[in-house]
């Protein structure tokens, strides 16, 4: 029996549920990257990063290429930045809802 199309779902979005894989495909969405630059901009311990790109590798939203001893990342699909935009579009409507509520709560008391 293969698996329901929603516990494949939950399980994709499970992988994006980390912050620092979010990080890794903000920064791979705008260009591909090597480890040592990802390590630089995200500031993580190593084998956090490589266990996090192995994650992300394992659910086929990033491939890697070697080039000398340098290993390079980049998306699979340009629709992973797209789903990353609608994502922080959802986020900004949630939140400006919040802060909309917020001010009239600190306006009528």
């Amino acid at each position: 029996m293969s698996t329901p199309l929603h516990q494949l779902k939950a399980e994709f979005f499970k992988t994006l549920g980390h912050p620092v894989r979010i990080r890794v495909l903000e920064l791979l969405s705008i260009r591909e990257h090597a480890v040592s630059e990802l390590l630089r901009e995200i500031e993580i311990e190593p084998a956090n990063l490589s266990q996090q790109l192995a994650v992300l590798r394992r659910a086929g939203l990033v491939t890697a290429r070697r080039e000398g001893a340098a290993v390079h990342y980049a998306l699979t699909s340009p629709q992973v930045s797209e789903l990353l935009a609608v994502a922080r579009s959802i986020l900004t409507g949630v939140l400006s809802g919040q802060l909309e509520l917020f001010d009239d709560l600190r306006t009528s008391s």
